[in-house]
């Protein structure tokens, strides 16, 4: 089962925590000491930087599949805070830039050591950072990814496992994501939702239906999983989706959202005796998310000024971060997972 690293970073003290979990997740990933000692400086610096312009905020180290979907697993960290956002994002990225009087080398450093960066900020909103470290991360200009996928896990009560997993499959024309809500949380929750992964890069060439028939019987003798399975042909230029118990699926259509409805039931438990495919074309404006019951049922969509060319791992956590709310208590692990087509100007 993979872990997963949530850091709360309100004083000094919690930035050699965030440093510590980067090493451990490089050390379970298989980096390189000259990686490993990258992943390190990149916690370091975007944990610091969440102490010296946004007052605190959270990091999450994880290991995930990479955005395009080719196999491997990498090292994501993803600084995210409610501060005062920046105005100018490019300019945040040159080296002596500083708005809090430090040396301001922060996140050009942090794009110059990653394998992959992006960075959405947004004045009043706040701030989500990312970075990945693996030569997977790594974008290959002769092998282009016709859409992306990206996403975060949040484990219940900063647990060391979440119950929740999703993971995102290349074969051949087909591209899968899938996304397992491991009924409960904890270590047993956890167990279902992997071995759910696993089958899926076992099954990634069927269609949706088919795969989740398959992870029903891989899923007998866990808790079950309630679980999302969407599949891009690209060659027909289609989605296709089917779900089974509470895990919800948003599709953005041009300027409209549409719900992906799944059906009642538990994978491994009980697998609805039908279970019928939604299919919707597939084009440069659309943008799916997937998420588990961590989200409240009447979240708001991802907005701002560029949701479809972000990475889809920052619009994971900026959906997470502007659904969270103080006045609603966290009962359960969270995950979100986004299918977005690759910008004309990215590999």
């Amino acid at each position: 089962m993979p872990r997963v690293w949530d850091v709360p970073v309100h004083d000094s003290t919690r930035v050699r925590d965030a440093r510590v979990a980067a090493e451990e997740a490089a050390a379970l990933v298989g980096l390189d000491e000259g990686r490993t000692a990258a992943a390190a400086l990149v916690a370091t610096e975007l944990a610091t930087n969440l102490l010296k312009h946004a007052r605190g905020g959270q990091l999450l180290v994880d290991m995930v599949p990479p955005p395009a979907g080719r196999g491997g697993v990498v090292v994501q960290i993803a600084a995210v805070d409610h501060g005062p956002g920046m105005a100018d994002v490019p300019t945040a990225f040159g080296d002596g830039f500083s708005t809090a009087g430090s040396l301001g080398a922060g996140l050009g450093t942090c794009r110059r050591v990653s394998d992959g960066f992006d960075l959405h900020s947004v004045p009043g909103h706040g701030t989500v950072a990312l970075a990945r470290l693996g030569a997977a991360a790594r974008t290959d200009p002769r092998d282009p990814a016709p859409a992306r996928a990206g996403g975060v896990s949040i484990p219940f009560a900063r647990a060391k496992f979440s119950g929740d997993a999703w993971t995102w499959v290349r074969a051949g024309d087909l591209l899968t994501l899938m996304l397992a809500d491991g009924l409960g949380h904890g270590p047993e929750a956890a167990r279902a939702s992997t071995t759910a992964v696993d089958e899926v890069h076992r099954s990634a060439q069927l269609p949706p239906a088919e795969i989740l028939h398959r992870l029903d019987v891989a899923l007998r003798g866990t808790r079950g999983a309630a679980v999302a399975v969407a599949q891009l042909d690209v060659r027909s230029e289609r989605l296709r989706f089917a779900g089974i118990g509470n895990v919800g699926a948003r599709l953005r259509e041009g300027d409209s959202w549409r719900h992906l409805l799944s059906r009642p039931g538990i994978v491994g438990a009980h697998r609805p005796t039908r279970l019928p495919e939604t299919v919707a074309p597939w084009a440069a404006d659309r943008l799916l998310v997937l998420h588990s019951d961590g989200l409240p049922s009447r979240w708001v969509p991802p907005a701002g000024p560029r949701p479809a060319t972000a990475d889809p791992a920052v619009t994971a956590a900026v959906t997470v971060r502007d659904t969270s709310s103080s006045a609603r208590p966290v009962r359960d692990d969270t995950a979100v997972a986004v299918l977005s087509p690759t910008p004309p100007d990215r590999p």
